[in-house]
């Protein structure tokens, strides 16, 4: 007899004594723990065996699930860390060079407008001192023109007045060689004479 048949009989005794009988259902339990008692209390010790090892076992799941979810999670906020830290330098490059940019191309403009300027100044000023000389060149050529004018009148005018003064020597040769011919033929008479 072992603790447990020993301890049974009280089992017995109390149902007797609370029921005032003899409790049939602690008769079953009796025959059961007769015929099964050293095969039950095998199982339950396997079980509890079992239920302590999956326990120690969910346990240990559970402490080693939570430690990788703790590397999972420090690894995936260090990633976003690095990807938030490249993202806030490659925005910052962006705006730097965007502003880098602007400068130079307001730089750009600023030359350009200016180059644009001197370049009108200067080309309005070529272009006054162009039409200036030209209108000297024109006063030179149009002064030149009528002294060239002139002297070609004058000229003409010689040259009308030696014509003018060879037709008249040769009327007055031709007079002369009239009165010479007439006078070899005898026909000249010479008036009042």
């Amino acid at each position: 007899m072992n603790a447990e048949e020993v301890h049974e009989p009280n089992r017995q005794e109390d149902g007797e004594n609370r029921n005032g009988g003899i409790d049939e259902s602690g008769k079953v339990d009796r025959i059961r723990d007769i015929l099964f008692g050293s095969q039950m209390r095998d199982y339950d010790g396997r079980f509890q065996r079992l239920d302590e090892r999956l326990t120690r076992e969910a346990t240990d799941a559970r402490a080693d699930m939570q430690k990788r979810l703790e590397a999972l999670e420090n690894f995936l906020k260090g990633a976003l860390e690095s990807v938030s830290n490249r993202l806030n330098t490659e925005q910052s490059e962006r705006g730097n060079a965007i502003e880098k940019l602007t400068r130079d191309l307001g730089e750009t403009a600023r030359t350009l407008e200016l180059a644009t300027k001197n370049l009108g100044e200067h080309t309005g000023g070529e272009i006054h001192a162009l039409r200036q000389q030209l209108l000297d060149q024109s006063k030179a050529l149009s002064d030149e023109i009528r002294e060239k004018h002139g002297q070609v009148q004058a000229d003409l005018g010689r040259e009308a007045e030696q014509i003018r003064g060879a037709m008249t020597g040769r009327e007055a040769l031709a007079e002369m060689l009239s009165e010479v011919a007439l006078r070899l033929k005898n026909e000249f008479h010479v008036p009042g004479a």
